[in-house]
């Protein structure tokens, strides 16, 4: 019993440790450099699980190119106007922070409430496809507990429902 209540003091005590280093910035990871579009592509996919692409197929040797799949951005209205009803809503979008905002490019990062983990997120409206290509991926670990994709898929739907 002693064994157990020890092991719960050790959990407890961790995961303490881990929310106030977070909260004091130490799990933030450094911002890449290497973000943006060249020749029509986003950065690939990162080498874990822990990033989604919808240009993932581009790289078909890439190790986590099935994991990170996920469908491009239908467009709301033209492209243009679709990239900035994105910009709205990443706006209104608790612990999103704009980082880079042009007609046919947003990069934002978001951070998780307690322990600020930073994700970092692109959307580029693609004229070729007609669609809006993007990546998010986070800065640090190997894995995101699916978090990138959930994150898509409810920027996903209030893009559509956007007026």
């Amino acid at each position: 019993m002693l064994i157990v209540k020890w092991s719960l003091v050790g959990i407890i005590a961790l995961l303490l440790i881990s929310v106030i280093a977070g909260q004091l910035g130490y799990l933030q990871g450094r911002a890449p450099t290497d973000l943006s579009v060249q020749d029509g592509k986003l950065k690939p996919p990162s080498n874990t699980s822990n990033s989604v692409s919808s240009q993932a197929a581009m790289y078909p040797n890439h190790p986590q190119r099935q994991y990170s799949e996920i469908a491009p951005l239908a467009l709301n209205g033209d492209g243009i106007a679709s990239i900035a009803k994105l910009k709205a809503i990443i706006e209104g979008t608790a612990g999103a922070k704009l980082i880079e905002s042009r007609d046919d490019y947003l990069y934002a990062q978001f951070t998780s409430r307690f322990f600020k983990f930073v994700d970092d997120v692109e959307f580029y409206f693609d004229p070729v496809s007609n669609t809006i290509q993007l990546r998010s991926a986070s800065r640090i670990g190997r894995k995101d507990m699916g978090v990138n994709r959930q994150r898509i898929e409810r920027l996903r739907s209030a893009l559509a429902a956007a007026p």
